[in-house]
């Protein structure tokens, strides 16, 4: 057991901690004692659980990682950072499926697929008349036969539309959009053929194991003469990504930052997940997507924002004080892909990203400067590139094109991102000025359509 004492230093006080021959002091702020009290075989138990942990991810990533997103399938901050290792780890992250699923976070194949549980809309009697279904008589083959052979009572339509919204269908029909369209109709047929079935009635070809197709007396199964709606186009990707996320709280069929990882990277090397490392008052640059905003006006009648950000690694908060709100609020947009820049600021114990400026991430253009080692170097080369970056830098806070060095040698292709202070105003320019001083330059966008 952890035991911690803390008091007020009067005159000499002796802490003592078990397995620990002599008496010790840890003095604290204010003259406050304190010690944590940690006996040998408590450490003993912790450095062998850190030692098969450590065993079972080096040797049994898949399975590991599975269980790690099961056991914190409740925290959603600690599940996205856990999927955002699966990715570094190479583990792909597959959404639900009706036919692979279990009940939790499951290792196959190669890959973890999301557990049925984690869908929202989906309780455990339906999780249960699905599982039971398909170990009983074989993997669905399309809609109309899922909702042929489950239990309608446990699985109704609210569920069945979240399964579809969430990418639980695709490996049957992936556009999620007609299978909408289609399931009143196929829902309705399904409850008419149970209770057909409940009062003993079922029909013809019920009864004969299977029809036969009119053109080649081929049999069919019952459920191919199910009625289906007029075709549809699928949803678009982004809205298909932004039901994903209501439903499952996670981007994980795809996500609208991954895209231009490799690029942001590079301008934006600290990740959301890190934010609570950094000092107070250090100055970052992140590449977010908003998930909400929240307007707020000041007691000065002046207005700001709250915002809900998030990256490939991890959700966090953000704030726009007044003076910052003014310039950037039409910006401000839910699901709006952006670029910003700010300070960490720690309130109450919890770490805050303050917005000073941002930009779309598909306005953002760079400016690429190629050199060889050589030219890289050279002190003349590095002040004759300095001078340029100045001179079209001009007012700071209108210097939003990010420079980025590109150092050639051989087969190796080395990145390297020149501070803020350099940073320019206008790309095409400064191009222009780079390569009539002979330097090779171009301007690349950070979103290649």
């Amino acid at each position: 057991m952890v035991k911690i004492i803390a008091k007020k230093s009067l005159g000499t006080q002796n802490v003592y901690d078990i397995g620990v021959e002599r008496d010790h002091n840890f003095v604290i702020k204010n003259g406050l004692v304190a010690s944590n009290c940690f006996n040998k075989s408590h450490s003993t138990a912790y450095g062998y659980v850190t030692y098969q942990t450590a065993y079972l991810k080096a040797n049994y990533p898949l399975e590991y990682m599975a269980a790690l997103l099961t056991a914190n399938c409740d925290d959603t901050d600690k599940v996205q950072k856990y999927i955002a290792t699966c990715t570094n780890m190479g583990i792909q992250i597959d959404p639900p499926d009706i036919n692979r699923s279990g009940v939790d976070f499951t290792p196959l194949g190669g890959k973890i697929v999301f557990g049925l549980s984690a869908v929202r809309n989906v309780g455990q009697n339906a999780i249960a008349s699905i599982l039971e279904a398909r170990e009983t008589t074989g993997e669905f083959k399309s809609l109309a036969d899922f909702c042929d052979r489950i239990d309608l009572a446990a699985v109704n339509r609210r569920t069945l539309q979240s399964l579809i919204y969430c990418g639980a269908f695709d490996k049957l029909d992936a556009n999620r959009n007609q299978l909408i369209h289609d399931l009143d109709l196929v829902y309705d047929w399904a409850q008419s053929r149970a209770r057909d079935r409940a009062t003993g009635q079922g029909n013809l070809f019920d009864l004969l194991g299977g029809g036969f197709s009119s053109k080649n007396n081929t049999p069919q199964n019952s459920f191919d003469s199910a009625p289906k709606a007029k075709s549809v186009p699928d949803f678009p990707p982004q809205e298909k990504l932004r039901m994903e996320k209501e439903l499952l709280g996670f981007y994980v069929s795809d996500h609208p930052l991954k895209s231009i990882r490799k690029s942001a990277k590079i301008l934006a090397p600290i990740n959301l997940s890190q934010l609570g490392e950094q000092q107070e008052d250090t100055t970052l640059c992140a590449v977010v997507i908003l998930n909400n905003v929240k307007k707020v006006i000041t007691k000065k009648g002046d207005p700001m924002a709250i915002l809900q950000i998030e990256d490939l690694t991890a959700q966090s908060e953000a704030v726009v004080f007044p003076k910052n709100y003014e310039r950037v609020n039409l910006l401000l947009q839910v699901d709006a892909r952006l670029i910003i820049w700010g300070k960490v600021d720690r309130r109450d114990e919890q770490t805050q990203f303050i917005v000073e400026d941002a930009e779309p991430v598909e306005t953002v253009q760079m400016v690429m400067v190629e050199f060889n080692p050589q030219q890289a170097a050279t002190i003349e080369e590095q002040h004759r590139l300095r001078t340029i970056l100045q001179e079209q830098s001009g007012e700071k806070e209108k210097a939003k094109v990010p420079v980025i060095g590109v150092v050639q040698a051989g087969n190796s292709r080395r990145l390297v991102r020149f501070g803020r202070q350099f940073w320019v105003q206008n790309s095409i320019s400064t191009v222009q000025a780079l390569q009539n001083a002979q330097f090779t330059a171009r301007v690349q966008p950070l979103v290649n359509d």
